[in-house]
C-alpha cells in the first residue's frame, strides 16, 4: 500500500516554524547564560520554560497530525501509519 502524502498548509508550517525559533532563542540564553556563569537556579528556569514550549509545539504537531494525516490515513486504510504515529507518540511522551 502507498503511504499516504503529508500535505500541510503553509499558514500552519509558518506559525509552527515561529514557535521553533522562539525555543531555540530560549535555548541559545541558556548557552550564554552558562557560559556567563548564569545563576544555577535561573538557568534551571529558562531550561524549564524551553522544555514547555518545546512540549507545547509538539502537542500542536500531533494535534495538526491526527486532524490531517491521520484523518486521511484511516480514509485511506493506510493501517502503518497509524502503528507509525503510535510509536511516535510512545517516544514524545
Amino acid at each position: 500500500m502507498d503511504k499516504h502524502a503529508h500535505f500541510h498548509s503553509e499558514e500552519e508550517k509558518k506559525r509552527q516554524t515561529n514557535r521553533l525559533a522562539r525555543i531555540i532563542g530560549h535555548l541559545q540564553k541558556v548557552r550564554r547564560m552558562i557560559e556567563n556563569d548564569a545563576d544555577c537556579a535561573d538557568v534551571l528556569m529558562q531550561l524549564s520554560a524551553s522544555k514547555s514550549a518545546l512540549n507545547g509545539l509538539g502537542k500542536e504537531i500531533i494535534n495538526e497530525h491526527i486532524s490531517h494525516c491521520i484523518y486521511h490515513a484511516i480514509e485511506d486504510g493506510d493501517e502503518e501509519a497509524l502503528y507509525e504515529f503510535r510509536k511516535a507518540i510512545e517516544k514524545f511522551f
